[in-house]
Parts: C-alpha cells; sequence; structure tokens
C-alpha cells in the first residue's frame, strides 16, 4: 500500500475535530439481495450436470463477436489424467458484484485526498472459492478473492454475521474457515475500513462503501455453495515474464547473501495455479475455475485515476474469464467459470517494470537513487514507470499490460499437457485464531526470549514508495535525517507520544505514529490480527494479514514446508505451499528483520517491530499441528483468542450525502448532450454525453451504468454486447453545479482494447518475415484484432440512471444514444 504522508496532517486535524464534534452519519444498512436457498445436500447434488450457470442461465448460446469468446474443452487431455488420478472433494465456485459508490469517495491505496471517484472503467468483483470433504462435508473452506485494497476486520466481521443469519447450511462457515483477502488494487472506493488510520483521507466510515463488499462477498458465496459438486483438483505453475519488478532492492540486499543466492531474482516470478474441476460418473468433466498467486502490487493505474478499476489483477481475472466463456454475456460469466488472481508476497513488488525514474526536477530522466528514491535529496519526483509510461491515460494501457502477461502465464499453463499434477489427500482443514501482537512474547530459535511492540509507524511510511511517492518531502532509508519535515514530528506527537519503552521496543524505527497506542476516537490501528492456515491434500495456504515482502514470503513458505514435511502432516508427498494476502484484516507490511533495519517504506510499515515476521513464523508452526488429520476439525464457528474490535457503527463519517439531482433547464435526466457519429472502424472510440444523476443514488449492483448494444438481425431487437464489467466500457462523471444539483455523463466504447489497437502509440516489433513476434504471447486479442469483421454491426449506447428528488426518493432513468454502425 502506498501512503501519502498528508494522511497525517489530515489526522492530527480530523482527531481534533472528532473531539469536539459529534457528527455522525448514519446509514441503514443494505439488505441482502438474495433469498434464503432451499437445503442442499453437497452429496446429493454432486452428481449433477453442470449444464447451468451459478446464475441460472442456459449454456450453450452464441458468443458474437465477443472480443475473447472461447470453449471449455471437455476433451482437454487433464480431463482423462484426473479421471483415474487425485482424489475427490466438494468444489464449488462463484461470483458477485461489490462495486461501492464509483464517485465522490476516495480511492483506497495511494491515501491521496484528491484521488476521488469520477467513473468506472472495470467494475469490481469478489470471487469464491470453496473446497470441502466427500467423506466429511462438514470439513470445508472458503477462499475469498476481493477486488479491494485487502481483507479487513469489519468487512470479514460482516460476511460472517451475514452467513450466520442465513441460517441452515451455511452454518458451516464461519470463524474458522472462511478466508477473505485482497488484490491489493488502489483503484477501488475506499471508506470501509475498520480502524481510524486508513479512514482519515476518505473522512471517515462510508456504510454504502462497507455494506457493497459485505453484500457481494456473501453473494459470491451463496453461489459458490449452489454449485458446490465432486470434482478433483490439480495443481501447476508458470512463469510470468516482466510482470513484476522489486521496488526496494537496497533493503532486499541486507538479507544474507547464501540465502539471496537460492533465488535466481529478487521478486518470486512463479505463479502458482489450482485449478477446479467438476466430475462425475456418465458427465463430460467440466473446468470451473482457478485460483492463482502470484506477486504483483495492484498499482499499475497510478495515483492520478479516478476511474474504478481490479488494476492488473482484474484485468488478468477478465481476460481469462472471458477466454472461457461459450456465450456472449453481461458479466462475461454466464458459463460460472471463475477465475482468481490472489495476491501473494507482495509487499516490496511492483509493476512498474520499467524501473523507477526521476520525472521533474534537475535531475528529471535520471534513475532515482538506488538507497533512498530520492532525486537530488527530494522524493516526491520518483515514480515508477509501467511498460506503457507516458501515455497520460493514468496507467491504463500499463494495467492492461500487466494484467495480460498474469493472463498469458496461466492461459499457456492450461494448455499445457503434462503440466498439472492432481491434489491428493483426504483431508480438508482450516483454522484460524486472534492473536494481541501488541504483547507477543516468544523464543527464537536460537533460544533468544523477545516480544512484538504495540503497532507504530516510522517516518519512512511517510515518504510512500516508488509506486506512490510522499507529498512532504519524507525519506526513505534516512529515519533520522534531522532535516525531516519538522510538521510530521509535531503531529505525531498530537496522536500519542511513544514512551521510552515503546521506543527501545521498535529498535531501528524512529516512530512517526505510535497507532497502536491511539484509541481517540476509537482504534487508530489494529493490535489484533488473524492467523489462519487452509489445507487441502497436500496443499498447504498460508492466509498473511498484511502485506509480506518477497523474502518474507519465502521464509514464511519453507518454514511451514519443512516442518509439514518433517512431522508427517504432509503424507508421502512433499508439501506445496502458498501465501496470499493481505488477508482478513489490514496490519500494513511484513518486513524481514534484516529489511526492518534499513528503515525503507516497507520496514517503517512493519507494525509490530523487528520481532514482527519471527513472530509470525513461531504462531503458523504452532498451528500447524491443527490441520493434521489425527486431529478433529475445530468447529467451524468457534472464536479462537481475543475478538478485535468491531467499529462499523462508532465510525465517524464526513462524506456529504447526494441532496438532490436535477436535470438543466428544459432537458430531461437522460437526455443526450452529444450523441454518437454515424459510422465507426474498428479501434476507434465512441462516445456520447448524456444529462445525469448522481451514481451514488443507486450502486446498481449485480447491473450496470452502461451498456453497449447491437441489433441482431435473426430475433429483430437489441440485444446488450457490453456492461461496465468490461475494460473497454467507460463510465465517466461530472458535476456541473453543486448549487443546481446538475450533473453529465460521458460513456466512451473504446474499441482499440478489443482490436489491439491501444498499443499503437507504441512501434510494433516484427519479425523477419514481417509477421508479429509475439502472436502467442498477445492470444486472443491480436486473434479479435485479425477478424476485424466481429465488431462489424449496428450498435447503441444506453445509460442507466437513477435520481434523488427533493423528498429523497429516487427514481430510475435511461437514456440511449443514436444508432451507429462500426464497419
Amino acid at each position: 500500500m502506498a501512503r501519502s504522508p498528508l494522511l497525517v496532517a489530515v489526522a492530527a486535524g480530523l482527531l481534533i475535530v472528532l473531539s469536539t464534534i459529534g457528527l455522525l452519519q448514519q446509514y441503514s444498512p443494505i439488505s441482502l439481495p438474495w433469498n434464503r436457498p432451499q437445503s442442499l445436500d453437497p452429496l446429493l447434488n454432486a452428481g449433477r450436470p453442470l449444464g447451468e450457470s451459478n446464475d441460472g442461465h442456459a449454456l450453450g448460446e452464441s458468443n458474437d463477436g465477443h472480443p475473447l469468446g472461447g470453449s471449455n474443452d471437455e476433451h482437454h487431455p487433464l480431463h482423462k489424467l484426473l479421471a483415474g488420478n487425485g482424489t475427490d472433494y466438494l468444489l464449488g465456485v462463484g461470483k458477485a458484484d461489490i462495486t461501492g459508490p464509483v464517485v465522490e469517495i476516495n480511492f483506497m491505496g495511494y491515501a491521496d485526498t484528491k484521488q476521488v471517484g469520477s467513473g468506472v472503467r472495470q467494475r469490481l468483483y469478489s470471487r469464491a472459492f470453496i473446497i470441502g470433504d466427500v467423506e466429511k462435508p462438514e470439513d470445508r473452506f472458503v477462499y475469498l478473492v476481493l477486488d479491494t485494497q485487502s481483507g479487513d476486520t469489519a468487512v470479514r466481521h460482516g460476511i460472517l454475521e451475514a452467513l450466520a443469519g442465513l441460517g441452515g447450511e451455511y452454518s458451516m462457515y464461519g470463524q474458522q474457515n472462511v478466508a477473505v483477502t485482497g488484490t491489493h488494487s488502489h483503484s477501488g472506493p475506499g471508506a470501509w475500513l475498520n480502524y481510524l488510520l486508513p479512514q482519515i483521507t476518505s473522512y471517515g466510515f462510508h456504510k454504502p462503501s462497507y455494506h457493497a463488499i459485505v453484500d457481494g462477498a456473501v453473494a459470491s458465496i451463496t453461489k459458490a455453495h449452489k454449485s458446490l459438486a465432486v470434482g478433483r483438483l490439480s495443481l501447476g505453475e508458470a512463469e510470468v515474464h516482466d510482470g513484476n519488478t522489486n521496488r526496494s532492492p537496497y533493503a532486499y540486499l541486507a538479507n544474507p547473501g547464501e540465502e539471496r543466492a537460492r533465488y535466481e531474482h529478487n521478486v518470486d516470478k512463479t505463479m502458482t495455479v489450482l485449478r477446479f474441476t467438476h466430475v462425475s460418473p456418465n458427465v463430460p468433466a467440466k473446468d470451473v475455475g482457478i485460483l492463482t498467486w502470484f506477486p504483483v502490487h495492484g498499482t499499475s493505474m497510478y495515483g492520478n485515476n479516478t476511474l474504478v478499476t481490479g488494476d492488473n489483477k482484474g484485468v488478468a481475472a477478465w481476460l481469462f474469464e472471458k477466454s472461457m466463456t461459450t456465450n456472449d454475456s453481461d458479466d462475461g460469466n454466464d458459463d460460472g467459470f471463475v477465475a482468481g488472481f490472489s495476491q501473494a508476497n507482495v509487499g516490496d513488488t511492483s509493476p512498474n517494470v520499467q524501473g523507477a525514474y526521476c520525472e521533474f526536477g534537475d535531475f528529471a530522466g535520471e534513475q532515482c537513487d538506488f538507497k533512498t528514491s530520492l532525486c537530488g535529496n527530494k522524493s516526491q519526483p520518483c515514480h515508477g514507470r509501467g511498460p506503457y509510461w507516458g501515455r497520460h491515460d493514468a496507467g491504463a494501457a500499463s494495467t492492461f499490460e500487466i494484467g495480460r502477461r498474469q493472463h498469458e502465464a496461466a492461459r499457456q499453463l492450461w494448455k499445457t499437457e503434462g503440466a498439472w499434477k492432481p491434489v491428493t489427500g483426504q483431508i480438508v482443514r482450516s483454522s484460524h485464531r486472534f492473536v494481541d501482537l501488541s504483547t507477543y512474547s516468544f523464543t527464537l530459535p536460537n533460544g533468544t526470549e523477545v516480544s512484538t511492540c504495540p503497532a507504530a509507524l516510522g517516518y519512512s511510511f511517510a515518504a510512500g514508495t516508488t509506486d506512490g511517492p510522499g507529498a512532504f518531502d519524507f525519506k526513505q532509508a534516512q529515519p533520522g535525517d534531522p532535516h525531516a519535515n519538522p510538521l510530521w514530528s509535531s503531529i505525531g506527537n498530537r496522536i500519542h507520544i511513544p514512551n521510552d519503552t515503546q521506543k527501545a521496543c521498535h529498535g531501528e524505527k524512529v516512530i512517526l505514529l505510535d497507532v497502536g497506542e491511539s484509541s481517540s476516537p476509537y482504534a487508530w490501528s489494529p493490535n489484533i490480527i488473524d492467523i489462519q492456515l487452509q489445507r487441502v491434500g497436500n496443499l498447504f495456504i498460508i492466509l498473511a494479514p498484511g502485506e509480506a515482502t518477497t523474502m518474507t514470503g519465502r521464509r514464511w513458505k519453507a518454514a511451514l514446508q519443512q516442518t509439514a514435511s518433517n512431522d508427517g502432516s504432509s503424507s508421502t508427498q512433499q508439501p506445496t505451499v502458498v501465501l496470499g494476502g493481505p488477508a482478513n484484516t489490514y496490519a500494513h507490511y511484513i518486513a524481514t528483520p534484516e529489511e526492518y533495519s534499513i528503515q525503507r517504506y516497507e520496514g517503517a510499515s512493519t507494525l509490530f517491530g523487528p520481532h514482527t515476521l519471527p513472530a509470525y513464523l513461531d504462531l503458523t508452526l504452532s498451528a500447524l499441528p491443527s490441520l493434521s488429520p489425527s486431529r478433529p476439525q475445530t468447529p467451524a464457528n468457534l472464536t479462537l483468542g481475543p475478538n478485535p474490535p468491531i467499529q462499523v457503527n462508532q465510525s465517524y463519517t464526513f462524506i456529504t450525502p447526494v441532496i438532490v439531482d436535477r436535470p438543466p433547464l428544459f432537458k430531461a435526466f437522460g437526455a443526450l448532450k452529444s450523441d454518437v457519429h454515424a459510422s465507426y472502424k474498428p479501434g476507434d472510440t465512441v462516445s456520447a454525453k448524456f444529462v445525469a444523476a448522481n451514481p451514488r443514488n443507486n450502486l446498481r449492483l449485480g447491473a450496470t451504468f452502461a451498456a453497449v448494444e447491437k441489433f441482431d438481425y435473426a430475433a429483430l431487437g437489441w440485444r446488450r454486447v457490453r456492461d461496465d464489467g468490461d475494460w473497454g466500457l467507460v463510465f465517466e462523471w461530472r458535476r456541473t453545479s453543486t448549487v443546481a444539483g446538475t450533473s453529465e455523463v460521458r460513456i466512451s466504447w473504446e474499441t482499440g482494447w478489443e482490436t489491439g489497437d491501444w498499443r499503437r502509440e507504441e512501434e510494433e516489433v516484427r519479425g523477419e518475415d514481417g509477421s508479429d513476434d509475439d502472436e502467442e504471447g498477445h492470444g486472443e486479442l491480436l486473434a479479435v484484432r485479425r477478424r476485424g469483421e466481429g465488431l462489424r454491426g449496428l450498435y447503441r449506447l444506453r445509460y442507466f440512471g437513477d435520481a434523488k428528488g427533493f423528498g429523497g426518493g429516487i427514481t430510475a432513468f435511461e437514456g440511449v444514444s443514436g444508432e451507429f454502425r462500426i464497419e
């Protein structure tokens, strides 16, 4: 997470205001938009044909020109392999919309108060994966991948409360077996996190934003639960070329040389892919999902972006799901195939693979300082460059490319015979415990007694990173710089003054924000964190409640793998260990002790002192025996350890509600302000403007604000072919008068993303024979480009809006553009 130090300045002001003003705007919880399902016995349902999607849509419709239409190959060699190998499990997948308010809400990630939503390029989703034991159906777990900055304490609590409220078979899901991870996108609405510190730049907590995530996550779980059937799991690995880089190589070099020598790169380049396949007698095997782990920050969209997206992992998931879809659907998922691109040891990774350069000032064009990421003693000019840096598109092309590279690695693995190994072992386990890391004492392997500390953030936290540099010229790896801005020392002490014990406990960290000991008006940061592990057969999953750095993740996985191998927990096979996160709560960063000593951003953001990682290792290995087949499964709803505070109802907000929407004089909502042209070529951008209302009036979860409709000459009617879940359809809202309550919307269909024209600003590389040199790498997109006729036809744009009247009532309306041809 890239933090602007401006949040600290806002923090002090907010703290003063909060202590004197009781303003608190409450929002009614959004009711769950689904009915309680009928009773489902997974064993009785295990053999049902999967001819119906999670949403009940029939399969087999044509995909009529969809850019990435594909098929689920039931004759793939893997299906023959699975027919005679592997262990049967109960498998289910589901996907649901979690897009919160797309305008007028600060984005979560860069912590920049100026980064406020103005629309949507791509909707956000929760993707749920359920794995259960066929012989003991109560032994199961849920792995959620949310298109959010992280998992969160309050969000997870809300999900568990909603599942408990559903009752019945959903009582099998609880504290012990539900994991909530975030893809770490920095391009989604904020104001939903449990603790005060990340609420500051969003001006507090916003219940509609929170409930959008909770309700959508629960909807994805119910869909996954309904889709449960007997199936097999298989594992594969793929190299992702130029998909990430290390943004703190100086700190990485502090790790022991013999340890670094065991690895080729200073970031992990390997993607681990878990494949979900339903199998049943007399029914062709059917792939229903993949769950991948690969580390790269969700910062491909830059800090000046104000359009909601799932960042590079959202692109990767969208591309893969489209490639597996056999019909042209509203959400690209009518076939029920779900692709989860989960985060891994992301802490020091970056998608800005061209490196970090000084973008302005006296050192413009030069690389940033290797140790401090400074440009002539200033941090603001230094910024990492993505593959298409310089486009002035807020990072959209770079985001698409980094997402495409992840998708392509997974897709090539998918098509490779012999690259998969079955997951085996009749065991499904999950364990969870809350632990207070403010005072956790334990013994290191060398016999030394150590302790963690109450959470605190160091000066380099305010310096930001090369993905998002700080605003007040704080410097990385220079915590004691006498020229550090004195404003920050003043503000930090206004929160809580760390005593000598706290200072000594944090060692090299010079404390800027003593957040773990600040509780006014409510807790600023977590001290209580989640220790969670999941296991299916010989696959072990670590749920990290923070951003583990590259070497942190390697040590963590190696420790669990070695212990599981030595104690017999993994049977006869070598265990596979993956790490997912940030999960369940956001505990900032987890650096190695050596990286911590350098006090770059990642070390300064390691909350609990220099022994944070050793504490996580100790707690993880202590929890490992609970995953043994010789131990009974802990009841799903049992809470172990001290409960963290849930601050949904006591959190403050200064987010202004929508007052009223009004159309301009002599205009109606949905009326055209500027229309489309009559004709376009493939690769062009089609655009129209409409008289609008505030999109916050209705989040349209599971629906859309914008659509492209194509005339179907066979059915003699219009059919939706794109919506705002598609990368190329952009919805931009602008308030034209705050006093009058007027606004406008521009809907743009950027067809260049579908034809390959988005690359044309760069000189295309050609092979000796004049053909594209990377046909295989560009995949389905180039196929669309070659068959340009795939987009040919008669179209129109449609806008869906909701206006708020003076009395508070909400009225839906629509707007339609003129017809246009692509030819």
